[in-house]
């Protein structure tokens, strides 16, 4: 009896031994399945901000390549304007042409023949022949800006030559025209261009004036 009832004690604690050995070794794997897990997450995590620092990257880098190109194009408009020069008889050619209306006018056209862009400062001074003075300028006429000629292009003064009513005195044929730029200081400078003048001479009078350098033709003689 007391045989039997050691047996069975010793089978029941072989029993508990096994099962308490299995739940042992079901807590470790569960441990190490879960160590496991985490890993792949963290380096997951670690790629994605190292994606993050890389996009950080290509954006910074794209922001500089802007700001690198803005300068250039800034520094290349600055080049081109600090190259600009003034205008004068060196780089023009200036002709004189009547025209039909209004009556006794005259336009005065400055083509820039040089390779730079150049400013047409001021008014010109007229210089007929036998006249005692420059003539005035109209004032109203001047532009809200520096009338500016690429290499190519036209800039334009009209002159009224003598009052359509008889008004002025003094009148008499000239038969030669210079023309005299101004400077940025306005100041006039050079001897003057010689500008031809029909065969038959142009007639001008004591109302004789001249208007700023303009842009557009029609603008300069309707003074």
């Amino acid at each position: 009896m007391s045989s039997t009832l050691f047996r069975r004690r010793t089978a029941l604690l072989t029993a508990g031994f096994a099962a308490a050995a299995s739940l042992a070794l079901t807590a470790c794997g569960t441990g190490e399945n879960t160590g496991a897990q985490h890993t792949p997450n963290t380096a997951a995590g670690t790629r994605a901000a190292a994606s993050g620092t890389d996009s950080v990257v290509t954006v910074a880098k794209s922001h500089r390549s802007t700001a690198t190109s803005k300068t250039a194009t800034g520094s290349k408009g600055t080049k081109g304007s600090s190259s600009a020069v003034t205008c004068t008889g060196a780089n023009t050619k200036v002709t004189a042409q009547t025209v039909t209306r209004p009556l006794n006018h005259m336009l005065l056209t400055v083509k820039n023949t040089g390779s730079k862009t150049c400013f047409l400062y001021g008014y010109p001074a007229l210089r007929f022949q036998d006249a005692q003075a420059v003539p005035p300028v109209v004032e109203d006429s001047q532009p809200q800006a520096v009338t500016t000629l690429g290499p190519g292009q036209s800039g334009y003064a009209g002159v009224s030559l003598s009052s359509a009513d008889g008004s002025g005195t003094g009148g008499y044929t000239a038969k030669t025209l210079s023309v005299i730029f101004q400077n940025r200081d306005l100041d006039f400078i050079g001897s003057g261009v010689k500008v031809p003048l029909p065969s038959k001479g142009t007639y001008i009078d004591s109302s004789l004036r001249t208007t700023y350098w303009l842009s557009d033709p029609q603008d300069a003689i309707n003074w």
